[in-house]
């Protein structure tokens, strides 16, 4: 492997010890994991990286580090974020919350690529979702529930928006109820994303889920379409066909992992005010739960085209 490609992604490992505190506390073993996973993404040896490429700011918003990398496909990069979340953040002896979607494929990936290895141990894993349940049981990766283990070191995520606050709307593969349950027991919640998730305000990229019971589906529909907190700014659209995704492909109502139906709000405009909207949501009877995960994130790893960065809340 040639010398560059290690400084590269070394460079890219070791920064993230350097933005600051406990909450990116990196253990020692963290840049040689990921040197050891280049040779899982052999087209990763296309990335360049040198000290004057790496660069390092600082704002309100919180830190970001980044590394230069060129010509790397979308599956490329968020195999790269999402290794990286658990090289940064993953250590022997956790209970770690496993989201679900491509993105955090990647990181049941990596971290069944560890446990089978012998490099961390000890680990107890919560899935939010039958196919990351599926996944997990894959690598032989021993999982439990909230029931035997309810508070978590860490949960990795995706998510469908992440705005400069870090709130988020997640919720698209139909997983919202058990990512919030599981990520809000977490004393970390890391959300890894390409750089296409990140938005000005929250509402217009993508639809916001809202999982409501399937008892007088119809009527809720329209109590979430009349909230105050939408003024007129959205249209609540029943999903059809499968729940893993907001655009109708069936004929039958979608139903999640836990047996309800998703409405999906659609914006025209961004959220007024996501945390009172959230409230709202909450707060209407026949709602199980909603898609914005507002004040819960404490760090954002993007994946994007000059590479890997660090937003921390």
């Amino acid at each position: 492997m040639p010398v560059a490609v290690l400084v590269a992604f070394a460079l890219v490992a070791s920064a993230s010890a350097s933005y600051g505190g406990s909450r990116a506390s990196v253990r020692a073993t963290s840049t040689s994991r990921a040197l050891r996973s280049f040779t899982a993404i052999p087209s990763l040896t296309r990335a360049k990286c040198g000290h004057n490429s790496l660069s390092k700011s600082s704002s309100s918003q919180g830190r970001s580090v980044s590394a230069r990398a060129t010509t790397l496909s979308q599956d490329e990069l968020k195999r790269m974020v999402g290794y990286k979340s658990i090289d940064d953040y993953v250590t022997s002896g956790m209970v770690v919350g496993l989201g679900t979607g491509s993105t955090a494929a990647m990181a049941v990936e990596r971290l069944g690529q560890l446990w089978k290895s012998g490099e961390i141990k000890d680990i107890v894993a919560i899935p939010t979702s039958e196919r990351t349940r599926e996944q997990a049981e894959s690598y032989g990766i021993p999982l439990a529930t909230l029931d035997t283990h309810p508070d978590l070191d860490v949960a990795i995520d995706g998510a469908d928006e992440v705005d400069p606050d870090l709130n988020l709307v997640k919720g698209g593969g139909g997983a919202l109820l058990r990512e919030k349950m599981v990520e809000a027991r977490a004393k970390k919640f890391i959300v890894i994303v390409d750089e296409s998730k990140m938005t000005d305000a929250l509402g217009p990229g993508f639809p916001v889920p809202v999982e409501i019971t399937p008892f007088c589906h119809e009527h809720t529909r329209r109590a979430i379409e009349q909230l105050p907190a939408l003024q007129g700014a959205a249209k609540a659209v029943l999903r059809m066909g499968s729940s893993q995704n907001n655009q109708p492909d069936g004929d039958n109502i979608a139903i999640t992992d836990n047996g309800n139906y998703i409405v999906d709000l659609f914006f025209d405009k961004p959220v007024p005010d996501a945390p009172k909207l959230a409230q709202e949501l909450i707060d209407t009877v026949g709602v199980v739960e909603h898609g914005l995960f507002i004040g819960m994130t404490d760090a954002v790893i993007i994946a994007g085209s000059d590479g890997i960065s660090v937003k921390e809340a």
